[in-house]
């Protein structure tokens, strides 16, 4: 079983950055990759981007690609999305997602392959 807490929302002016933290607890870290996903009201749960076990492999959705980054820590057990020139359509709740895999290139992109979630943290972009 793996623990996720996501932290770091708030609200922000459209150009805005936030950066998102995701906290894991509970199995080895390292053994997991991550992902970022959102949910804006009235619309389905959407991928943002995602890094493999060792952080040397993203993927990302088009609408974050060179704004978005994502990182992580494994001596810390945390995750990060840092979001730059941010936009009004960015606002959602958003979620980490953490997936096992014994393959060290995996970097899932559909919420359905990933084993854990966070509870969310609700991200507001004012124009």
């Amino acid at each position: 079983q793996v623990q996720l807490v996501e932290s770091g929302g708030g609200s922000v002016q459209a150009g805005g950055s936030l950066r998102l933290s995701c906290a894991a607890s509970g199995r080895t870290f390292s053994n997991y990759a991550m992902g970022w996903f959102r949910q804006a009201p009235g619309k389905e749960r959407e991928f943002v981007i995602a890094l493999n076990r060792n952080g040397g492999n993203t993927f990302y959705a088009d609408s974050v690609r060179g704004r978005f980054t994502i990182s992580r820590d494994n001596a810390k057990n945390t995750a990060y999305l840092q979001m730059n020139s941010l936009k009004p359509e960015d606002t959602a709740v958003y979620y980490c997602a953490a997936r096992h895999t014994e393959r060290s290139d995996y970097t899932p992109v559909l919420a359905a392959t990933y084993n854990y979630w966070g509870q969310g943290t609700q991200v507001t972009v004012s124009s």
